[in-house]
């Protein structure tokens, strides 16, 4: 029972099953749309919505070096997931290579893991999302009332700290989910494609914010750049460590959200011309170009806006109450950044969505879900069914959870899955030295022990709370896998069959 737990698969056996794509999925991608890919899904809440959070929350002006601190892990992630990408260029991203290194029962952990990454990473841009919709209806006197846009467990206070209203259900979060999961059915290609559109159009607004907004950074905003230590309770009742290491380790691990998307290219693999050359490519162009940018706007936009907007008038709508407030004349970037953020959040939503069906079809085709999961569209050839079973789940999150929760959730599972994938590439140089790499991770084992060593400080930061909602999650992954999953288990049945006939 115990091997069976850790059987592993064989890279050979992996690049077998992508050699029959006649009722496999479509090839359409290039390096360059993986590079769209990933900034789509980086570039979003993460950064107009979480840095702000982290700002109010955790470490005011130093949610700067928070940023650095989650680039430098994402950075030495990235460069394991290229090597990974390159030598198995197969769909399932963290899944897949934890099955050819640590084995099943590691490959399940991190599987349902992804769960909390792509879907609930869905459903807080997708909460986001329905914010900053708001804020567009706002220019044209029109809004959804606050019972309809937030949820049951969210309440709307006066001055006096009277409450005033309850959230009900999020019906513009769940509308922009059920759109996308449409689109991904029609498509790759086309996924992609609206996809670009929307990068281009929202990097060049925040480039624009950026350089517009460099003058009108006030040197008072920024001192004292790291605040002493102390800890502050937010309007929720959450308390929070502020200011010193805990608080810029909390920041990084906040903002650390804002850099889940460039793992999500290496779940394109089955999609993608040329994997082994364009993955890399994928990752870390996607990954570089946005770190760039998260420095320069979180260093803008503490040093234009104070701290204490950032805990009451601005939150969420941070960024456009900034530039309407302090940066005079610029009224029609604000009306701008609004448009290019909920645009932004579209295709962050996309890419989640987009990665975690893939994730399941690789965990379908191996019988450790229902085979409902990689059922693919006759026509479009995409795994239609799986793409509405998501919508529905991440639908139910996005109606029902508070942001902050599936925020951090978020995070901390895509800490996890980092983790471990760094872990797999310094496992795979030692059992499997002689595969073929088109990529390598420099400096091994340093590189994956130094990606180790960052994540597990940024899961730190985050808290018990995330630390018990992790375990729980997990525990429940436990269950469905001992339960169905080894049971059902594709490569498990054909070991035991053979053993059986001999």
């Amino acid at each position: 029972m115990f091997k069976r737990l850790f059987i592993t698969k064989s890279i050979p056996g992996l690049m077998a099953e992508t050699v029959d794509d006649s009722h496999g999925l479509k090839r359409t991608l290039t390096a360059f749309g993986l590079v769209g890919l990933g900034i789509g899904a980086i570039i979003g809440a993460g950064l107009f919505v979480r840095t702000a959070a982290a700002a109010a929350n955790n470490a005011g002006p130093a949610v700067t070096i928070g940023f650095v601190i989650a680039g430098i892990g994402c950075a030495l992630a990235g460069l394991c997931y290229a090597e990974f990408a390159s030598m198995i260029p197969v769909s399932g991203s963290a899944y897949t290579y934890s099955y050819a290194t640590m084995g099943e029962m590691v490959a399940w952990i991190i599987g349902w893991d992804l769960v909390l990454e792509y879907a609930l990473g869905a459903a807080t841009v997708s909460i986001a999302w329905s914010e900053y919709l708001n804020k567009l209806l706002g220019y044209f006197d029109m809004k959804v009332p606050y019972e309809l846009c937030h949820s049951p467990f969210e309440v709307l206070r006066n001055g006096g700290g009277e409450v005033i209203a309850h959230g009900i259900i999020n019906i513009p979060a769940l509308f922009i989910v059920f759109l996308l999961s449409l689109l991904l059915i029609r498509g790759a290609r086309e996924s992609s494609l609206v996809n670009a559109i929307i990068v281009i159009t929202k990097v060049s607004i925040v480039i624009l914010f950026i350089v517009f907004g460099w003058s009108f950074i006030r040197p008072e905003n920024h001192t004292p750049f790291i605040p002493e230590p102390s800890i502050f309770v937010d309007d929720q009742g959450v308390s929070h460590n502020f200011g010193g290491i805990l608080g810029i380790l909390g920041a990084a691990g906040v903002v650390f959200f804002a850099f889940i998307g460039f793992d999500a290219v290496s779940t394109a693999a089955q999609e993608t011309k040329n994997p082994k050359k364009a993955m890399p490519i994928g990752i870390l162009g996607s990954l570089a170009i946005c770190t760039i940018l998260y420095i320069l706007f979180s260093y803008v936009l503490t040093g234009v806006a104070t701290l204490e907007d950032f805990r009451t008038a601005g939150k969420e709508a941070s960024v456009t109450f900034a530039i309407q407030t302090y940066m005079t004349g610029y009224g029609w970037l604000a009306k701008l950044v609004t448009v290019a953020i909920l645009a932004g959040f579209s295709s962050v939503i996309l890419v989640m969505l987009f990665g975690q069906s893939r994730v399941f079809y690789s965990m379908s085709r191996d019988g450790l879900v229902p085979g409902i999961f990689s059922d693919v569209h006759p026509k479009f050839r995409t795994p239609y069914k799986s793409n509405l079973l998501f919508f529905l789940f991440v639908g139910l999150f996005a109606c029902f959870v508070p942001q902050d929760i599936v925020g951090d959730m978020t995070s901390i599972g895509t800490l996890f899955a980092f983790l471990l994938v760094s872990a797999g590439v310094w496992i795979m140089r030692v059992k499997s030295p002689e595969l073929p790499r088109q990529f390598k991770t420099p400096f091994v084992p340093l590189v994956p022990i130094l990606g180790i060593i960052i994540c597990g400080a940024m899961i730190f930061g985050l808290g018990w709370a995330n630390w018990m909602r992790l375990l729980i999650w997990m525990a429940i992954g436990f269950v469905l896998y001992f339960t169905y999953g080894i049971r059902k288990s594709k490569l498990n049945n054909e070991i035991k069959n053979k053993s059986n006939n001999q």
